[in-house]
């Protein structure tokens, strides 16, 4: 197959020739047109990932909890899945915690940058400090509690109650496993077809993915520098470094702690993970949703990484609400910048603290963009750093978001391999698209 016709190929033209457009629109005037007659169909694609999440992960993980015929091989499973979770989460944090120190970010940002900033975006502060208040004032069993729902089909109306679904999905499974198999054969196979549908839909919205991620690229940068392209590239100047600090750590994080997972738990080489998951990883970027990348996610996993579908139904979406490696890291960097640039110095006491707070607060975690935002209020608020502070990085928070997003995907993908490698579910992959 010719190297254009590969999909990772033709979204990586798409996030291209979005970039430039989006400088184009800028400086030519045309940001109300790009607007108005681009920005739209990248909504339509994200609606449509986002329209097929729940459907796949109902009937995926419905016809892999009756696979595997035994629950104590699914208790076993989701031991490992969240212990492997909790592990790489706090390892980014730490990561993160060393990228900041070393680089000390906070302290090269000038003073008159760090007022500017402060004006431009208090306005924003005070919604995310309001959306923030309203999470803290949960119990500390609340995320539990949500995990059941009251009603299936108010659980199924968001793909915010992706583990809600989850649950539903697994009580389904069991109960089926558990009756007569004459009576269950029926609905088994309904879910097995309709689990075949949203696969081949999966497939026909992809031929959409590289007119979608330019639409959604043009759309992010003419949010980024409105009217005013100098303007933005003054503020990528001026965080600069803290943008650095974050993606270095992310980098690091995927490819060492990643590395070191597979070696631990797998004969996969981290060079054929990432060309198998490469279109997924690139509409996480674009798209900064974890949530709304999921069935892409699923079906590389699956297609291209051989992972048995009972391991990925149950691993991807539950590590798409709980597994925020790149979320939990950029908060850690967050946090310790903020604090440098209104002159505070953290103690060690107050960093552990931000891997404690910032894991926790990686835990139910919306995966859709903005949400690391929520969660960085309430780990500021753990080691007393203004909250205020946060409009010093809101300027770039959709780039970086981007970035984590990609992160986020890689590390539920990682984690789906180490899984089903440990259970005898890995297949050969193709490593390719």
């Amino acid at each position: 197959m010719p190297w254009y016709k590969k999909l990772h190929w033709q979204i990586i033209i798409g996030l291209i020739l979005g970039l430039l457009w989006g400088l184009i629109s800028t400086q030519a005037g045309l940001n109300q047109f790009t607007s108005d007659f681009i920005r739209p169909f990248g909504t339509i694609f994200v609606n449509l990932l986002q329209l097929i999440a729940i459907p796949l992960v109902l009937a995926s993980l419905v016809v892999g909890v009756t696979k595997l015929n035994d629950i104590t091989k699914l208790s076993r499973m989701g031991g490992k899945t969240i212990g492997i979770y909790l592990v790489t989460t706090v390892i980014a944090i730490t990561i993160g915690l060393i990228s900041v120190n070393l680089i000390q970010p906070g302290k090269a940002l000038p003073e008159e940058t760090r007022m500017e900033l402060l004006e431009s975006y208090q306005e924003n502060v005070t919604d995310r400090q309001a959306a923030a208040a309203q999470t803290m004032q949960r119990g500390p069993l609340q995320p539990i509690v949500n995990i059941v729902p009251q009603n299936v089909i108010s659980s199924m109306s968001s793909n915010a109650n992706m583990l809600q679904v989850v649950f539903i999905a697994i009580l389904l499974g069991i109960a089926l496993v558990q009756i007569d198999p004459n009576k269950s054969a029926q609905l088994v196979g309904f879910f097995d077809g309709f689990n075949d549908v949203i696969i081949k839909i999966v497939d026909y919205i992809m031929l959409l993915a590289p007119y979608g991620v330019f639409a959604l690229l043009s759309a992010v940068i003419i949010d980024l520098a409105g009217d005013d392209l100098g303007r933005a590239f003054n503020l990528l100047k001026a965080l600069g470094w803290y943008s650095l600090a974050v993606i270095i750590g992310l980098l690091v994080h995927m490819h060492l702690v990643y590395f070191v997972l597979f070696k631990i738990f797998s004969t996969m080489k981290l060079r054929n993970f990432l060309r198998g998951i490469r279109p997924a990883i690139l509409l996480g970027f674009s798209t900064s949703s974890s949530a709304a990348t999921l069935p892409v996610t699923m079906e590389r996993v699956e297609k291209n990484l051989g992972v048995e579908e009972e391991v990925a139904s149950f691993v991807l979406p539950v590590g798409a609400t709980i597994n925020m490696d790149g979320t939990s890291l950029y908060q850690a960097v967050a946090a310790v910048f903020i604090a440098q640039a209104v002159g505070m110095d953290l103690s060690l006491a107050q960093q552990l603290t931000i891997v404690l707070t910032a894991t926790l607060a990686s835990i139910g975690a919306a995966g859709v963009p903005g949400a690391g935002i929520i969660m960085l209020v309430i780990v500021l608020n753990s080691v007393q750093v203004p909250v205020e502070g946060i409009a010093l990085i809101l300027g770039v928070d959709r780039i970086l978001d981007m970035c984590r997003t990609a992160v986020n995907i890689t590390g539920d993908a990682a984690v789906a391999v180490a899984v089903a490698s440990t259970e005898g579910k890995l297949a050969d992959g193709r490593f390719d698209d």
